[in-house]
């Protein structure tokens, strides 16, 4: 048997395997002859069916199946000794076989290959990159400890309207006489605070319990789907509605915020804070670690989007076309093909950018990383319902039974390499540090 390798370009080339007939003669005989053990043909005891019936009818499907058997091993060998970095997997040329099947002797196999291409990353000490983190300050500190004070709070009914309450009352269809008699009728609550509309808030702020007045659901909605939530009505139904209501507040409800005592500082924090520096402390350092995960997120998006930008690449096309046609488990349509092909490309593309970054730095994802990082997650899932985690061994069989789900598995590897490429990164280039404000941050994040 022999393979040989002609070159068509930067991007393609042609693997040859020749295969004599001593390379599979025997091969095939064994496999006839179990079949002539095991055939169950009418008229022939099972193993003593002739040879020659045997070969009728099953020889050219098991001579197929054993050419093909020794060029895929053959092939497999080749491409993983030579080292040869190719996309896909090499491809049958059409037309591309050389002997007869009718008279079986020397073969030859032709195969298309598609090269991954050579790059250089844009990445060095000598590239400056902008690490914008978030700018722990006074006001951002209020915040957060009013939220907790919020959280920990307790409902008490208010005499008239301010701007943070809670107004739970009812709209009432309204005609010509007033509330229209068996008109749309529905209870709802309106909540101050996540008003957006200015004009809103002014109509209700200082109103008391059983003021009736007209409200327009415009001014106190976030849009068409909100306001027919209100009057309990489906979106369809609200948008051919042409009415005016009537709003009659019930009741109000203030929300009284937690004191900054022990008990607080208890329900937060545990034994581990006692008095409302320490809090801020804590407060502080948890923003912090909280904040640097969204830094770092920000900061590998701008990495990725430099190099992805900045990185060549050209890729043999037509191969991977004609490769996604035929290893893809459904039909695909060139005109499908066509639409999607440029998002596989830049996949395709982050996927060897990606990999070189890890092979060229000896970065790796070893079994134990991976079932530590599940059992993180499975100790935090257990946190947030307020449960104590179960023991190690518990952990780790749950941390296997979860990874054996393919999806759930990917997003874990993928979490564990974008972590693993932000460490590279942030060591890597050269690091231009920016604080910015809450609000600012935000912005940019989603800019």
């Amino acid at each position: 048997m022999k393979i040989t390798r002609q070159e068509i370009d930067a991007q393609n080339g042609v693997l040859k395997v020749e295969i004599a007939a001593a390379d599979y003669q025997s091969k095939v005989k064994a496999a006839l002859d179990k079949y002539r053990k095991t055939a169950k043909i009418p008229g022939f005891r099972p193993g003593h069916v002739p040879a020659g019936l045997i070969q009728k009818q099953y020889g050219k499907s098991v001579l197929l199946e054993e050419l093909n058997k020794i060029t895929n091993d053959a092939l497999y060998r080749y491409v993983i000794d030579e080292k040869l970095e190719l996309l896909g997997n090499p491809l049958p040329i059409e037309n591309g076989v050389e002997g007869s099947f009718d008279a079986p002797q020397d073969f030859t196999f032709s195969y298309e290959i598609g090269y991954s291409p050579s790059f250089e990353l844009p990445i060095s000490s000598k590239t400056k990159m902008e690490y914008h983190s978030v700018k722990i300050d006074k006001k951002l500190l209020d915040k957060q400890t009013e939220d907790l004070r919020r959280r920990y709070g307790k409902l008490i009914s208010s005499a008239e309207v301010s701007d943070k309450d809670m107004v739970m009352g009812k709209f009432e269809e309204l005609d010509a006489n007033g509330v229209k008699e068996g008109g749309i009728s529905h209870s709802t609550t309106i909540s101050m605070e996540f008003l957006e509309n200015k004009k809103g808030s002014k109509l209700l702020i200082g109103k008391k319990i059983n003021d009736a007045f007209e409200l327009d659901l415009t001014l106190v909605s976030k849009g068409p789907e909100d306001a027919a939530a209100m009057l309990g009505l489906s979106p369809e139904a609200y948008a051919e509605l042409d009415a005016k209501f009537q709003f009659t507040v019930n009741d109000i409800k203030r929300m009284e915020m937690a004191e900054l005592n022990e008990e607080l500082f208890q329900k937060l924090f545990g034994d581990e804070v006692k008095t409302e520096a320490e809090m801020n402390k804590r407060i502080e350092e948890d923003l912090a670690r909280m904040f640097e995960e969204d830094a770092d997120r920000l900061f590998t998006k701008k990495v990725f989007d430099m190099l992805f930008a900045e990185t060549k690449m050209s890729f043999p096309e037509a191969f991977l076309k004609r490769w996604i046609k035929s290893s893809s488990e459904k039909p695909v349509s060139d005109e499908d093909l066509d639409r999607e092909f440029d998002a596989y490309l830049n996949s395709l593309k982050w996927q060897l950018i990606q990999t070189k970054i890890f092979k060229d730095n000896n970065i790796q994802l070893t079994n134990e990383e991976v079932i530590n990082f599940t059992k993180s997650l499975v100790i935090g899932n257990y946190a947030q319902y307020g449960l104590p985690a179960p023991d190690d061994a518990e952990l780790t069989e749950t941390a296997k039974r979860l990874l054996q789900n393919k999806e759930q598995a990917n997003g874990i590897y993928d979490r564990l390499a974008e972590g693993k490429l932000t460490a590279y990164f942030k060591s890597t280039v050269t690091l231009s540090k920016k604080e910015l404000p809450y609000d600012d941050f935000v912005a940019l994040a989603q800019a």
